[in-house]
């Protein structure tokens, strides 16, 4: 499928801030039960850092590929905070485009912030036509679709039927493309219902600029070596949500799109943002009574990083019972306030599993 002539004209190069998977709310209750430091300032902290460049005025234009939320039921107050950047980037006149992810079910509450004039969101299937100095940008894009491999055609389809000529075009989405790579061991998507074959990108696209992926990577070629119509760029996300990620950069992408005839037309640069070491802490204690267990943990917890978040995992035959031994509030105890500690069940004992979560 090709979605139609781009239209050449006189245009300077498009600066585009592209951030994902920025899962405000993760850890941040709004009436919390317990005093401890919570996770969610973090991200919310690495969301105003991303879009600093934009209210600069460093870039053209800012897409968001999905999970801007880490639920779909957000509180209004929690909506009201975490939104507060995007409305500044959007007063300050960068438009902000924004694909809803499978965290929001397909959509974003934002309530009265989608009346404002630079706030776009591709809740349907649809296109939206951006102008400046650097000439026309066509936006094609959908929400988060399950089963995508039967779908993406018509989607496409729905979503590119009434855009009009352009300088540039680009594809916003929340999806896996076919090789597309997460996890220390490097799992690679390769095919199912869910992910969409690197051949079935159309032509008539400058990028593909996609969430959902929570590595930072850029996809040129399929799995069988062919180059796929448009590279696909995934910012990844800009905190680690799961230990799979502990070892992984997190942070924000600036893709350029040069003019026409440019020797390298798309400069992909990733930015770096802070993020709080990841420590999986895996223990055997020798025996299970309570003071030897808590010993054994204390004396590793003052080993790692006070700023660290820890997972506490033992194994051995005293696993169990040392998991009994110790509580939440325990923990919380045994750790420097500035940690984040949780205790996983010991659910893997066998040698190659706990191998990969030592410290």
């Amino acid at each position: 499928m090709n979605i139609g002539p781009v239209r050449q004209g006189q245009t300077s190069a498009l600066r585009i801030l592209l951030l994902a998977d920025t899962h405000l709310g993760f850890d941040l209750p709004v009436r919390p039960r317990v005093e401890r430091r919570r996770r969610g300032h973090d991200f919310a902290a690495n969301f105003q850092r991303a879009l600093e460049p934009a209210l600069r005025g460093e870039v053209d234009l800012v897409v968001h590929g999905g999970d801007l939320f880490d639920r779909s039921r957000v509180p209004a107050a929690l909506v009201d905070i975490a939104l507060a950047p995007l409305v500044r980037v959007a007063e300050s006149g960068t438009p902000v485009y924004l694909v809803p992810g499978n965290h929001e079910r397909a959509r974003i509450p934002l309530h009265l912030w989608s009346a404002h004039p630079n706030i776009h969101i591709f809740d349907r299937p649809r296109a939206f036509l951006h102008s400046g100095r650097h000439g026309t940008v066509a936006l094609v894009g959908f929400p988060f679709a399950r089963r995508i491999r039967d779908r993406f055609d018509d989607l496409l389809h729905q979503a590119s039927a009434a855009v009009s000529p352009a300088d540039r075009r680009l594809l916003c989405l929340h999806q896996t493309v076919e090789g597309a790579q997460v996890g220390p061991g490097d799992y690679t998507f390769r095919s199912g219902p869910d992910i969409i074959p690197g051949q079935a990108l159309p032509a008539g696209f400058d990028a593909v600029l996609s969430g959902h992926i929570h590595r930072r990577q850029v996809l040129t070629h399929d799995l069988s070596r062919r180059v796929i119509a448009a590279p696909v760029v995934y910012p990844g996300s800009i905190e680690r949500t799961s230990f799979a990620e502990r070892d992984e950069e997190k942070g924000y992408t600036i893709v350029t799109i040069q003019p026409p005839g440019s020797d390298a037309p798309l400069q992909v640069v990733f930015e770096p943002l802070p993020v709080r070491p990841m420590v999986s802490l895996v223990l055997e204690p020798a025996a299970a009574d309570r003071g030897a267990v808590v010993n054994l943990l204390v004396s590793h917890l003052r080993a790692l990083d006070p700023d660290a978040v820890v997972r506490v995992q033992f194994r051995g035959p005293n696993a169990d019972a040392s998991v009994n031994t110790l509580s939440a509030a325990c923990l919380r105890r045994l750790a420097p306030p500035t940690m984040n500690v949780d205790l996983a069940r010991p659910v893997f004992n066998r040698p190659r599993q706990s191998r990969a979560f030592r410290v």
